[in-house]
């Protein structure tokens, strides 16, 4: 068996020996390409300490991408078959180093803990459908995860780098920055997946940073967030009247946090909703809807 990173006739190999039919629902699409794998990896800061949380490895293309580098990997998948193959996988392709895997055969936001070493960075090819759900799951349950890279849909990456004030700037810019900064750093043409999608991916790279001092929690500062999107083109003072008891309530609490209440939330950035967050009751939310 040939060792190092997969190729096209190997992951269609190992597709039919699984009879895999790749779906949309689970946003199946399997990098090909070992420069497109590599060139993720350099891209992703990686160093040979680095323990790493992989969500989604599929046919383990990236898996085994990132074993040429780091200490560690737990890699999550939900399909059975997919998660009983890749420790199997890297075995063949990469003799001795199965040690360094761990396989958690799970929904990732079901996953709420991982064994030991915990994971200090995020790499994965996220499926387009849950893609910013899982990512802001995962910096929300792992706060040893200090960094990463993640490769999502090219309008999903527009929209998790988007700073207050531009045309794609909404609710995954705002909850994401809560945890990270976060820029493009590089994108992946259709061609080097496996099947071909009908959109390009973009890859977004992370820093871990502190979340805005605030005396309102996570999940509070999101549902105000969530509010202030749920209707964009209202004046916020309209869009949180629900939020403080009525428009003149939410006009008072908008202008004691220094908000202009005739702003729209596309200008706020999150420093300025978790000011606002202040001053409003509790959410009661989990801080995991993206609007």
């Amino acid at each position: 068996m040939a060792e190092g990173l997969l190729d096209p006739r190997r992951i269609r190999e190992l597709a039919a020996e699984l009879d895999l039919r790749p779906t949309k629902q689970r946003g199946q699409n399997f990098v090909h390409d070992a420069n497109t794998v590599r060139r993720i990896v350099v891209a992703a800061a990686l160093t040979a300490d680095d323990v790493v949380l992989e969500i989604g490895p599929g046919l383990g293309s990236l898996t085994l991408g990132l074993l040429e580098v780091v200490r560690h990997v737990h890699a999550i998948e939900i399909d059975d078959r997919l998660a009983g193959l890749l420790p199997r996988t890297v075995a063949e392709r990469m003799p001795g180093r199965e040690s360094r895997l761990t396989v958690i055969e799970a929904d990732a936001l079901a996953v709420d803990e991982l064994p030991d070493p915990q994971p200090t960075a995020v790499v994965a090819n996220l499926p387009y459908n849950v893609s910013v759900p899982v990512l802001l799951h995962v910096l929300a349950r792992f706060d040893t995860v200090r960094h990463g890279l993640v490769m999502v849909q090219a309008e999903v990456a527009d929209r998790l780098v988007a700073p207050p004030g531009s045309k794609t700037y909404g609710i995954p810019s705002v909850k994401l920055a809560w945890d990270c900064s976060a820029r493009r750093v590089g994108s992946v043409p259709p061609a080097v997946f496996w099947p071909v999608p009908n959109v390009d991916s973009g890859l977004v790279r992370l820093e871990r940073r502190d979340p805005p001092a605030t005396s309102a929690t996570r999940g509070e500062v999101f549902a105000l967030v969530d509010a202030a999107f749920a209707q964009r083109r209202k004046m916020l003072r309209s869009a949180l009247a629900g939020r403080f008891g009525s428009s003149a309530a939410a006009s008072a609490a908008l202008e004691r946090a220094g908000i202009d209440p005739q702003a729209r939330g596309e200008v706020l950035a999150v420093e300025d909703f978790a000011r606002l967050a202040a001053l409003t009751g509790p959410a009661g939310a989990n801080g995991l809807s993206i609007g």
